[in-house]
């Protein structure tokens, strides 16, 4: 009789850790496939991870009684299934877009020494929920919980230019495109323009158009499925901030709204 020394480990097998272990690694790597492929049979699984096909055919067969995976019955191959989506439903809900990207706003903050605000969109406003304070003396305004005007604003801009136009003509109608400044944009076409651009560069920037001798630029967030759900801004003042002059700038703002986006779910594509 064989000793225990003498038998080989079964590093397959589900009992053990080492199995354990490797068999939730080889399952998350099978969804993996499915998501990058939207759908894949046993033999394609099998060749890509360098295993066995009945090593396969066994993962698949418990995500599919966990309803994680669905076999097609006419093409036979699998793909995510609708336990995935009972998952990854629940988890926006227990995100927090303060809490997430509060540690990027304070490094962008120390970066660039100016103020950097967080955005969301609230009854036709852009209303800033959390602020990090450049160590300059003149970055001292408290903009959290402030209401500010969507058209004149760079975080607001991010806002407009992720709604539908007819979302956009009904804020309009209800709060109009009031002049802040002399600098505000109060023409639509000239906004819409304008937004068309946002889009295009994935910034925006204002230059003294929600208060003289501010000027600022923003970059959107996104959630889980690709929707814009924010904003993160940084602003200063016009004697020494130029937004699209500041060198790095652009670059370090867009990860830093990207690295916000990661936190809630957003995957780049």
């Amino acid at each position: 009789m064989a000793s225990n020394s003498d038998v080989e480990p079964d590093v397959d097998a589900d009992a053990g850790q080492h199995g354990g272990v490797q068999s939730v690694d080889r399952a998350l790597q099978v969804l993996e496939i499915l998501a990058r492929d939207g759908h894949a049979g046993v033999s394609e699984i099998a060749e890509e991870m360098g295993i066995h096909k009945s090593t396969v055919s066994r993962l698949l067969g418990s995500l599919v009684t966990r309803e994680m995976v669905h076999q097609n019955s006419e093409r036979g191959k699998y793909q995510l299934g609708f336990g995935i989506l009972r998952l990854a439903s629940s988890i926006p809900g227990r995100l927090s877009l303060v809490r997430e990207a509060r540690p990027v706003l304070e490094s962008l903050a120390e970066e660039f020494k100016e103020t950097v605000n967080l955005a969301v969109l609230r009854s036709n406003y852009a209303v800033n929920v959390d602020q990090a304070m450049g160590p300059s003396t003149l970055a001292t305004y408290d903009w959290v919980g402030s209401l500010t005007p969507l058209h004149a604003t760079s975080s607001g801009k991010i806002l407009l230019a992720a709604l539908s136009a007819d979302e956009r003509n009904r804020i309009f109608k209800e709060t109009g495109l009031q002049a802040r400044t002399p600098r505000t944009i109060t023409k639509r076409d000239e906004l819409e323009n304008q937004l068309l651009d946002v889009v295009r560069d994935g910034y925006a920037v204002t230059r003294e158009e929600f208060e003289i001798g501010l000027n600022s630029m923003a970059v959107p967030i996104y959630n889980h499925v690709g929707a814009v759900i924010g904003a993160v801004s940084i602003s200063g003042p016009a004697f020494r901030f130029d937004p699209e002059k500041t060198l790095g700038l652009i670059e370090a703002l867009s990860q830093a709204g990207l690295s916000i986006s990661a936190k809630m779910g957003y995957t780049r594509r």
